[in-house]
């Protein structure tokens, strides 16, 4: 499950990431920048999630 959680939200930053760029070229810095910064947390969300349990 963890798996396709990840993959998901994976494909979530890409989305997010090109968006970013198009607002970014239409001249909405505002929007652009937050959608990167929402993206960046995704992606460190996921590398939490990756990281294995040291038990």
């Amino acid at each position: 499950m963890i798996d396709i959680m990840s993959s998901v939200a994976i494909l979530g930053v890409v989305v997010l990431m090109l968006g970013a760029v198009a607002q970014w070229r239409r001249g909405e810095r505002k929007q652009a920048v937050l959608m990167a910064v929402a993206a960046l947390v995704i992606a460190g969300n996921v590398a939490i999630w990756s990281v294995p349990l040291g038990h």
